[in-house]
């Protein structure tokens, strides 16, 4: 095959070269004490950004780090939980139908999302990733092309596991609240002389709930309240299951092969109604001389099918360490994602499932990291992908797209305190040719002040769905037609940090500026071209009111501020904190219905939050075998933007949670328990809103840890 052929030259042309030690992150366990571990945390060993090991406060790039301590003192058992409560640069809206996360002030179509330095594709990637042995989560902000691809226009977030080196490791985490949401992982290594068996498994569920069970109508100046059994967040259950099997040749061998199966669930309520309003042409006298209503309100059942999502992975690789300079590796794994809709039986019609979507991600990676000089680190590789996708729905049998890339990124030192990053990636793809993408950085520190300079260039094709599929919204009498004709998005990315950090306090203030161009988005087409066109004349003439296509009409500024601070205080307190400032603009080409003519419409960024805040605040106690964690952790968000519904209202998240733990020789138990939401902030917008938060309110947070 063209791309195995590609691998195979790029081998042999990394393997004449010296590198650098590099591996992927293997954990030494747990800090001893609670002061190690807080100690840690100021100043731990991050890999993004660099792909070398280097403690934070010597990395060239910025990198905001959550630590172990972090989340387990939060008790955060989803990726999701994890980042809006110990970051302010992150904010996220979740149900049982999905997760929408906004960083930096876009949306997640942007982000890379890694484990251990590998990139996790499919659209259940956020759910997918397991708490249950994650050592720490680094976040880079800005377009890192050079090493993890272009299309990172908003960041990078890496997930660094804690894989154990004793012989048998095992640990299960447990975690109820009230509405059914039940969150449970477990985690075993397991190490036989030169085969490391490495096993999780993670399973989430919860049940319906609505905080308000009215949907809202318009009628002039007057708003109409109807019922409605639609619930704010819909019931899902969803299991996980991952292995990764370790094999150590000798001291320059090793290879590993790695699985996942990964299965979602909505269960709807069957039984559900809701009303669609319909406006009356004609107001006609009745027999006693009123005249009938300007509305008809039709009950209609809500739901009629459940989705359900499936995903399966499957790879392997290896690691070359010729000599102490010269590191090789080698990831090649395939992503497989498949999302159904499954009807309910009726009395007309029996029980069946229509594949929605079916994706195939495959992607091979070989990278090194050479050693060329004391003063020089050069990072080289080269990567292919190939993405293919059909869809019952939408009638796509099969398309797929292959990507080349060659990427370099050099670690210079230019003197004993000033340090340059610099690299580029070369991207070739099927559909939109080449591209060429830079990224810079500057880095100066003396004593405990950092200060870091850089700039990063974007480069993101469309994805498949915008290409091919097609969208019919029958409620709304909206069809949405594929556009092959479209452009990548382009972006440039700049950040400046400065930090300062000693044993007991770390500061860090980062600003940023980020213009996004060519941003797809949909455009309703003008009367004129439907009629010049029969088929879209067609679709007209069988009631689809409206008819859009994507299209790259949007651009958007986005620039912003960024600080974090922790301390470490005396008698086991631990303090900390940040706050982003996101000034955003979008300009968004519209249709005036009345005129046929596109208008420019300026606002901010969809979905973007002007203002957000987190704080953290613990205390630990040791009494011999016993420990006694209390941590306080609030979110605080301003209004949250939507070009749909508006703004939604800004909202405060507090809780209080607890954590016990009890050393028993082999065993270590950690029960928790905590208040989550300690003030009961709930949305009680009507269903359909542009909600503020979907928590359901006070809740009671029991947990148990055990470690073996």
């Amino acid at each position: 095959m063209k791309h195995s052929i590609y691998t195979i030259c790029l081998t042999a042309v990394l393997s004449l070269a010296g590198s650098t030690a590099f591996a992927q992150t293997k954990g030494s366990g747990h800090a001893d004490t609670v002061k190690a571990l807080s100690i840690h945390d100021l100043n731990p060993v991050v890999v993004t950004g660099t792909g070398t090991y280097r403690r934070a406060d010597n990395s060239p790039v910025a990198v905001k780090v959550i630590g172990i301590k972090e989340l387990r003192d939060t008790h955060a058992t989803t990726l999701e939980e994890a980042l809006t409560r110990l970051t302010s640069n992150v904010t996220t809206h979740t149900n049982g139908m999905g997760m929408f996360v906004n960083f930096n002030g876009v949306s997640d179509d942007y982000i890379i999302i890694l484990e251990n330095g590998r990139r996790v594709s499919g659209d259940d990637r956020w759910n997918r990733i397991s708490l249950s042995n994650v050592r720490r989560i680094e976040i880079y902000s800005g377009a890192a092309s050079a090493l993890y691809g272009s299309e990172a226009i908003a960041g990078v977030i890496n997930i660094i596991t804690d894989e154990s080196r004793e012989p048998v490791t095992a640990t299960s985490n447990t975690r109820y609240r009230n509405n059914g949401r039940l969150d449970q992982d477990i985690n075993v290594d397991v190490n036989a002389g030169a085969v490391s068996s490495h096993t999780s498994y993670t399973h989430h569920q919860a049940d319906n709930w609505q905080v308000n069970h009215y949907q809202a109508f318009d009628e002039g100046d007057t708003e109409v309240l109807k019922l409605t059994g639609r619930p704010m967040s819909v019931a899902f259950r969803s299991d996980n299951i991952a292995e990764k099997l370790d094999f150590r040749i000798n001291d320059k061998w090793s290879v590993y092969v790695r699985g996942s199966y990964y299965d979602y669930d909505t269960a709807r309520p069957q039984a559900a109604t809701y009303f669609t309003q319909k406006k009356n042409t004609v107001a006609k006298n009745d027999a006693e001389g009123g005249s009938s209503p300007a509305y008809t309100y039709t009950s209609k059942q809500a739901y009629t099918y459940d989705l359900n999502h499936a995903s399966y992975l499957y790879g392997g690789g290896a690691r070359w360490v010729p000599n102490a300079r010269t590191h090789v590796y080698l990831d090649v794994y395939s992503d497989n994602f498949v999302s159904k809709y499954d009807y309910w039986q009726t009395a007309d019609k029996e029980a069946y499932s229509e594949t929605r979507k079916r994706t195939h991600y495959v992607n091979e990676t070989l990278r090194g990291i050479f050693r060329l000089a004391g003063w020089n680190k050069l990072s080289a590789g080269a990567e292919f992908v190939q993405e293919s996708l059909n869809s019952q729905s939408d009638n796509i049998d099969f398309e797929t797209t292959n990507t080349y890339n060659l990427f370099a990124q050099d670690e210079l030192q230019i003197a004993r305190q000033l340090e340059a990053v610099v690299g580029a990636r070369y991207t070739q793809n099927d559909n939109f040719g080449a591209a060429f993408t830079p990224n810079a950085n500057l880095f100066f520190h003396t004593g405990g002040l950092r200060l870091r300079v850089s700039y990063a260039g974007g480069y993101r094709t469309p994805t498949l769905s915008q290409l091919y599929a097609t969208d019919q919204a029958k409620t709304t009498s909206r069809y949405t037609l594929y556009n092959q004709s479209l452009k990548p998005e382009k972006n440039n990315f700049v950040n400046i940090n400065a930090e300062y950090g000693n044993k007991w306090m770390n500061v860090s203030v980062s600003a940023f500026y980020n213009k996004i161009r060519d941003m797809i988005n949909y455009r309703t087409l003008q009367q004129s071209e439907i009629d010049a066109d029969a088929a879209l004349t067609a679709l007209k003439d069988e009631g689809w009111t409206t008819i859009r296509q994507r299209d790259n009409i949007d651009r958007a500024r986005l620039c912003g501020i960024s600080a974090s601070l922790k301390f470490i205080l005396p008698y086991g307190f631990t303090l900390g904190g940040g706050y982003t400032f996101t000034d955003s603009e979008a300009e968004t080409k519209t249709l005036d219905t009345k005129t046929q003519q596109y208008v420019v419409e300026t606002s901010p960024v969809d979905k973007s939050v002007r203002h957000v805040g987190n704080v953290l605040a613990s205390w630990d106690k040791v009494w011999n075998s016993y420990r006694l964690n209390v941590t306080v952790n609030g979110h605080i968000q301003g209004e949250r933007y939507s070009s749909t519904y508006g703004y939604a209202d800004g909202f405060s998240q507090w809780d209080l949670m607890t954590r016990h733990t009890v050393e028993l020789r082999h065993l270590v138990l950690e029960p928790g328990l905590g208040v989550e939401n300690i003030f009961d902030k709930r949305d009680t917008a009507p269903w359909n809103s542009n909600f503020s938060t979907i928590n359901p309110g006070r809740s009671l947070t029991l947990s148990l840890r055990m470690s073996y």
